[in-house]
């Protein structure tokens, strides 16, 4: 009896053990050593030896920037700390960037961060090579790696990647007393044609004053349906603002 009872309890530890591990989400180990979760189409921002570029992707996965240290001589301890350096930023992307801001990281031979910059700049032309600094930069060893990552990137209203509009629902087609078939209707659900629907869009983004928005002190301008990307903690946000339907 008492043999019975100890395997039964046997292969109940058994089956909550599997149970366990088949419900925990697989992740794959991305560039750099960070952790994705399949179905995320963002990249991770690589680590890249102090000499060679290093790349930042968009929220979209795409590239977006190349960043190459102008500062060469890079050492720093926890009683002296490096306060600053120098890089040179290239816009990779295909959109002019009005304001655009982001973290450089290092890390020491083990892998372990050591330091981390916050750069920004303004008026960002595609192709357009820009030198920035990081003021606020904490190095407390000698790197050997370093990644540049985007956490804001803001777009004039006229490049915004505008994702491809919907087809409208086809309507239901039927035979009329002469044989002939109903042509589909070109008003959509809402009752409006798709002229009259940007034709008002228009005329809200053209009534609206200059916005923009406050973070920390920080004042950052936005337009109408132009993505904003921020970093909110360890997640990078996307705020698109628009008018109500």
């Amino acid at each position: 009896m008492k043999a019975a009872i100890i395997g039964t309890c046997l292969l109940f530890v058994v089956a909550f053990g599997g149970a366990s591990a088949s419900g925990q989400e697989p992740t794959t180990t991305g560039a750099g050593g960070a952790s994705q979760v399949p179905g995320d189409a963002r990249q991770s921002e690589a680590r890249a030896p102090l000499a060679q570029v290093a790349l930042a992707f968009d929220v979209a996965g795409r590239e977006a920037l190349y960043g190459r240290l102008r500062t060469q001589a890079l050492a720093g301890t926890p009683e002296a700390p490096g306060r600053n350096v120098r890089l040179v930023l290239e816009n990779r992307s295909q959109f002019f960037l009005t304001y655009v801001a982001g973290w450089a990281t290092f890390y020491d031979s083990e892998g372990v961060r050591c330091g981390e910059g916050l750069w920004k700049l303004e008026a960002f032309a595609p192709n357009e090579q820009v030198e920035v600094d990081t003021p606020g930069l904490r190095l407390t060893c000698t790197p050997s790696t370093w990644r540049i990552v985007a956490t804001t990137m803001l777009t004039r209203t006229g490049d915004v990647a505008k994702p491809p509009a919907g087809a409208p629902p086809p309507t239901e087609t039927g035979t009329t007393t002469t044989g002939t078939v109903a042509q589909p209707s070109l008003v959509s659900e809402a009752g409006t044609s798709p002229v009259a629907a940007t034709s008002t869009t228009t005329t809200t983004m053209a009534s609206l004053p200059p916005l923009e928005i406050n973070v920390n002190g920080k004042t950052i301008p936005i337009q109408l349906n132009n993505p904003l990307e921020i970093q909110v903690g360890k997640e990078r946000v996307r705020i698109v603002v628009q008018p109500a339907p």
